[in-house]
This record gives C-alpha cells, structure tokens and sequence, in this order.
C-alpha cells in the first residue's frame, strides 16, 4: 500500500505522520510553493494531542504553543457566564493548546520531512484530477505557479486533504457550490502584549452574532507574549449579501475594525489597544459547509477541512482533523484491502463530525453566552438568577461530550 496525499495542512501533515509510524508509504503534495507560517492561533483539544502525543511531539509543542489553564465565558459587557479549568488542569492526561496555526503546521512539516525524509513532501502542485481502477488511483497534479502539466503519481489510496475548496470534493459533488456563510465576519490578529493574568488562561465575550475570542499563543517573553483575538461580527444577511473572500491573507484596515472591537470588555484586557497594536489584521468570513452523505469512493476519500468544514466554535476544527488522520491510519494499517479501510474510517468518522458541524451552527459551547445575553441584555446581579448552574453546565457538558473531549471537574462562574 502507498498512500498519496493532496494537502500539506495540519490535517495532511498528521495524517502523513500517523500513516508512516505504522509503516506505510506516504507521499504528501501541496498546491503551495513552500509550507509558510500563515494564520494566527488556534487551540488544540486534549482528545487530539493525545494523538499528537503518540507521535512523540509533546516536547516541540511545549516551546512553541502554550499550555492553556482555563477558560472564562463573559458576556460582551465582560459579566462573567462561566469558566472551567482546561486540560491537565481539568484532569486530562494530557494538555489543551494555544498555538500559532502556522507554527504548528511547521512543527508537523520539519517532523514529516525529519522521520519520512526531504521528498516526502512536494510542493508547488495543485491536484487536478484522478482516474481510478481496481488496483488503486493515477492522479494528476498541475504546477501551480505556470498552470500547466506537472506530473502524475499512482498510489494505491489518495487522500484529499485539501481544505474548504477541495478539488476531490468538487469532483465528487461537482454541484455543491460555494461554502455556506452564516453572515459573520471574522477579523483575526496577534500582538505582543502584557501578560494578561497567569498568561495561560482564554477568555470568550459575546454570543454568535457579536464575539470577542481571547488567548496567548506563546510562551512569554519577559513580561509581554503573543496575544490572539478574534472579533466575530454579523454584519449582512447571509441571504442578501455575498460573503467576502476567503483568504487567510486578506488584510482588513485598522479603522474598520476598531469600532467593532470597542463593543467589548474584558476585565483587564484593553481591547482597543491590543487590536491598535496588532501589525497585521486579517479578514475571513465565518463559512462551512453541509455534512456529505459520504466521503469515501473507491479508493479516493476526503479528510479534514474538505470531509467536514465547520464553524471555528469550540476549538475544534483542527482537533477534528488530527482525530482523521489517526482513524484513518488505524483502518488503513488493520485492513486486508485500502478500500475496506477506508469504508470503515468513514463509517467512524462522519456521522461524529456531521453532529459537530451541526452543533458549531447553533454556537456550541458558546451558546451559553447567547442564552444568558438574551435573557438578561442589560446585565445582571446574579448568574444564578439569570440561569442556573446546572443549566449552564449542561449547556458546556453536552457539546464536549459530543466533540468527545469531557470535561473533568468544571468549575462554575465565580460569585
């Protein structure tokens, strides 16, 4: 068995990874010219670096990303809703992450090129297209700087790892069309900043229509670290309006984003201030995409992003992808042909995805917040009194148990 894979993202990357710790061949291919830090943080959920952990990186991840303590879920005025302790201060085994989401691509492409070697990944080759037979699949990829031919692999499995806008999607739903936009933009940035805190703690402000996402991404460096935020607004109706275009590296101005950035406190955090001193503020809109009703066609399946995009709610996008890639590799290395191991990674792995994308909809954990705003909009003397703990606790409980990472001993808001 040889495993060809279309995308060198986290979930590729880990997927390479896995496949090769079980030992088998692996090619990774990517449209881009070279693998570049891009993006700014993400967290990474206990369930996923456990598989992270397996693979013998929790020593890199430890000097790139940071350890996360707690969250804290505030209303937009920074009223405390709820907070919980996260990872091993929750009782895992293993850590939560805050990371740069280029830096932990990085660390998966230095550990691929390291243990699979320099060729193991290809770049500059955009997936065009694939024609398959009983012995496996011949894949086509197009240089992606001059467009035209660049060459043909065979393998015995391709793997399309290859984000939101998946060719091998589109080949097998060719009438999809485009990602489904909920109305919500997304402005992202990072900055050096004080320590806010014990420099390992997440706050989240606002429900799904108006939220401010807080959090290191960085070990600290004297007494500043890298601070990530994100500011979700509603701003058209997804009915009546396009969304803007989806690319990480579209750059939005200071002046358009600040007014939306002021709507919201957070105890100690000067917001306006950090997005003032962010040097580079980046626009996407909140998109994902209908559950499939498969994703596996002979010997060709999708993974990650194109199997499953989803809202970027409860810190799970790249959690889920990493969680693929190790089903997929377990199915593949345990079956007697590529095809029933594929089979079975889809029958374990959409119907969990499809409930979480369902779930992120309605504003997962978060939904909390929403629920609290819109029973008491101007605020409130008592949480309890608003929603009582149990409630709320059932509200958090409930979607951490279908993402599949519980909680051990939440903690309600403090008094």
């Amino acid at each position: 068995m040889a495993v060809l894979i279309a995308g060198a993202g986290i979930g590729g990357l880990t997927t390479a990874l896995m496949l090769h710790a079980r030992g088998i061949p692996v090619q990774v291919i990517e449209a881009s010219r070279q693998v570049r830090e891009v993006g700014v943080g993400i967290n990474v959920l206990p369930h996923a670096i456990r598989e992270l952990d397996g693979l013998g990186l929790l020593p890199v991840l430890d000097s790139v990303a940071i350890r996360t303590r707690e969250l804290r879920y505030l209303t937009r005025a920074g009223q405390e809703v709820w907070r919980e302790p996260r990872g091993l201060d929750a009782g895992h085994e293993v850590p939560q992450f805050s990371v740069h989401r280029g830096r932990l691509q990085n660390m998966l492409y230095q550990a691929v090129l390291n243990r699979i070697g320099g060729q193991a990944v290809r770049t500059g080759r955009r997936l065009a297209g694939f024609v398959q037979d009983e012995a496996g699949v011949t894949v086509q990829f197009t240089d992606s700087a001059e467009g035209g031919a660049a060459e043909t692999l065979r393998g015995s499995v391709l793997v399309c790892a290859d984000g939101i806008h998946s060719v091998g999607r589109r080949h097998f739903y060719p009438d999809e069309g485009a990602p489904s936009w909920n109305g919500v933009v997304m402005w992202r940035g990072a900055a050096p900043w004080p320590v806010w805190l014990d420099g390992r703690t997440m706050a989240i402000a606002g429900g799904m229509t108006g939220k401010l996402v807080l959090y290191p991404i960085a070990p600290a460096e004297g007494e500043r670290q890298l601070m990530n935020w994100v500011v979700n607004i509603r701003t058209k109706d997804p009915a009546m309006a396009p969304p803007p275009p989806d690319s990480w590296s579209r750059v939005a101005s200071l002046a358009q984003v600040l007014p939306y950035a002021r709507r919201f406190s957070v105890p100690g955090v000067d917001v306006a201030g950090l997005v003032r001193a962010t040097p580079a503020i980046y626009e996407y809109p909140m998109a994902d995409r209908d559950p499939l009703p498969r994703w596996t066609f002979g010997n060709v399946t999708l993974l990650g992003d194109a199997a499953h995009p989803m809202y970027p709610v409860g810190s799970n996008g790249a959690s889920q992808a990493i969680l693929d890639a190790r089903c997929l590799a377990d199915c593949l290395a345990a079956a007697e042909h590529p095809r029933a191991g594929l089979w079975r990674y889809e029958r374990e792995r959409l119907p969990m995805t499809a409930e979480v994308v369902a779930l992120n909809r309605k504003g997962g954990p978060e939904r909390v917040i929403d629920e609290v705003e819109k029973r008491a909009p101007a605020g409130f003397d008592d949480i309890d009194a608003v929603m009582p703990v149990g409630e709320r606790a059932a509200l958090v409980g409930g979607y951490a148990r279908t993402a599949g990472f519980d909680r051990v001993g939440a903690l309600p808001a403090a008094s």
